[in-house]
């Protein structure tokens, strides 16, 4: 299935409620790729969100930014998010593809997180375009993906949101090697630190991979 699932079909309540998991170790991967970006922040960035959904991350991370804008293709989902963060004086989330973000200024970090690569599908490298031609000189940009040592976590994750008739029933004769596939369609890749190495040399910045045993994070500083 194409880059419109996320937008079309798991978008907005239903998006609310992937990430209402019983699941501890998967909330742990939440909480954790969050309090990565945070801890390598200063604290009075402006940044900007690829594929924000509605604005889950930014909540979280807004009272440690100056101002945090997210952008996401589902309009749905924009809309809760409006709500979800009204709140939230620092925080604009609009609807835009993030393979084609339109915007006149510059941002201090960009984020692309919970394996936004694979779910926005597209060329992984025009995102990292677009995130290093929206970030200021010396910004940076975070990318993650899921590590292999989360493997049975995440297939877990994805079975309990079949369960619950947020995805189509897994496909578990096709399903394996970091690829989830459902009945209906849709397919979850990853970005293994191979890829991601592959996609810091290209970028042509100072890169660094990371693998935090649940997430593995490509961060990139634009050249000043």
């Amino acid at each position: 299935m194409g880059r419109d699932y996320y937008s079309e079909k798991l978008n907005a309540n239903l998006l609310f409620q992937a990430y209402d998991t019983a699941i501890p170790q998967v909330r742990d991967y939440l909480e954790g790729e969050i309090e990565y970006v945070r801890s390598r922040l200063e604290g009075d960035e402006d940044v900007l969100e690829l594929g924000a959904g509605y604005g889950r991350i930014m909540r979280e991370l807004a009272p440690s930014l100056r101002s945090i804008t997210g952008i996401d293709l589902s309009e749905r989902s924009v809309e809760l998010g409006r709500e979800y963060l009204k709140d939230c004086p620092n925080c604009t989330i609009l609807a835009m593809d993030a393979h084609s973000p339109v915007f006149d200024r510059t941002f201090d970090a960009v984020l692309c997180l919970q394996n936004g690569l694979s779910a926005m599908k597209g060329d992984p490298a025009n995102l990292v375009g677009q995130a290093l031609r929206l970030l200021a000189p010396g910004g940076r940009a975070f990318f993650s993906s899921y590590s292999p040592d989360f493997w049975d976590y995440r297939l877990a994750w994805f079975q309990e949101q079949a369960d619950k008739g947020l995805l189509g029933e897994i496909d578990m004769e096709r399903t394996g090697a970091g690829v989830i596939v459902c009945k209906d369609g849709f397919t979850a890749t990853t970005f293994d630190r191979a890829a991601l190495e592959r996609l810091g040399r290209s970028s042509g910045c100072v890169y660094s991979v990371e693998d935090l045993g649940s997430s593995v994070f490509l961060t990139l500083e634009k050249n000043r």
